[in-house]
């Protein structure tokens, strides 16, 4: 939050930043060329100077989002500076023009990554909801309205171009700031309130459920290993590299290998699989209830 001294920092910084003068276009061309092929400093510092004001202006196009305004002016800087260094004057394109897009990239990344503690606008489509969620939304019944409805989803999403779950899901998070886990649910002054991480649902299995998974494991290992035990040596080789590799091997490359052809191959992998398969059913009755042969 801004203290008085800050504001009137603030306030001296902009008062000075617009009293520096536009520059034409003839003398931007110069000092930019200057920068650019002689590393001129002295031309960095005119040319960047002169449109300290873009900054200002842009800066306070994001005041509502709760940071602070200076922060938000020295991150419009650093979006400046950034233009400068990357500028071709040679295009023929205006300076202004060509760093109002560095300026604002840098504040909205300075936003996205202090708004909360939890990183927000990760993909392209949350970005341009949270920038432009609120205003749209202001559109609907005037603001008024507390949730959006389904219509109200598609509405954003149409305009916006973006998914209906990514405006429900950006929505949310604005509606909702940030908690800490370790505050408690109620505001009792007994000793053993619960707190909101004693709430979490734990997406582990349970110890029981380790053991069972496990051991149920260890058992089809040991079906399969005595199924394999059936058959013959090429069979075998077709049987583990056709079906117990991650990347199964062609019937060609197979055949190939083997002195046959892919078709003979394709034959001995069917007729090992039915052979382990009979192996199966007579220790489990149901070898795919069992994950086996699925």
């Amino acid at each position: 939050m801004d203290t008085p001294e800050t504001q009137r920092a603030n306030r001296r910084f902009m008062k000075r930043a617009m009293t520096v003068p536009l520059l034409d276009e003839e003398r931007e061309f110069e000092l930019a060329r200057r920068w650019k092929q002689d590393r001129d400093e002295q031309a960095l510092h005119e040319l960047t100077r002169a449109y300290m004001r873009l900054v200002i202006s842009l800066a306070t196009r994001f005041r509502n989002y709760g940071l602070p305004y200076g922060d938000l002016v020295q991150e419009g800087n650093v979006g400046l500076m950034q233009a400068a260094a990357r500028f071709e004057p040679d295009r023929g394109v205006r300076f202004s023009t060509y760093a109002t897009w560095w300026i604002r990239a840098a504040i909205q990344d300075y936003i996205l990554r202090n708004w909360s503690i939890v990183r927000t606008g990760t993909t392209a489509a949350h970005k341009s909801l949270f920038f432009n969620l609120r205003r749209l939304r202001a559109l609907i019944d005037n603001g008024t309205r507390q949730n959006l409805t389904e219509e109200d989803r598609i509405f954003i999403a149409e305009r916006l171009g973006v998914g209906t779950k990514d405006v429900a899901a950006v929505d949310a998070r604005l509606m909702a700031g940030d908690r800490s886990l370790n505050a408690p649910v109620s505001d009792t002054s007994s000793d053993s309130v619960a707190e909101w991480q004693d709430l979490l649902a734990c997406d582990r299995p349970l110890p029981d459920e380790e053991v069972m998974e496990a051991h149920d494991t260890e058992k089809r290992t040991q079906w399969i290993e005595s199924a394999l035990e059936t058959l013959n040596e090429r069979e075998l080789v077709i049987i583990r590299e056709r079906r117990l590799r991650d990347e199964a091997v062609t019937l060609e490359t197979l055949g190939e290998r083997l002195g046959i052809s892919k078709e003979r191959v394709r034959q001995i992998e069917h007729a090992a699989m039915k052979k382990m398969r009979d192996a199966l059913l007579a220790k489990v009755p149901d070898p795919e209830e069992a994950g086996l042969l699925a």
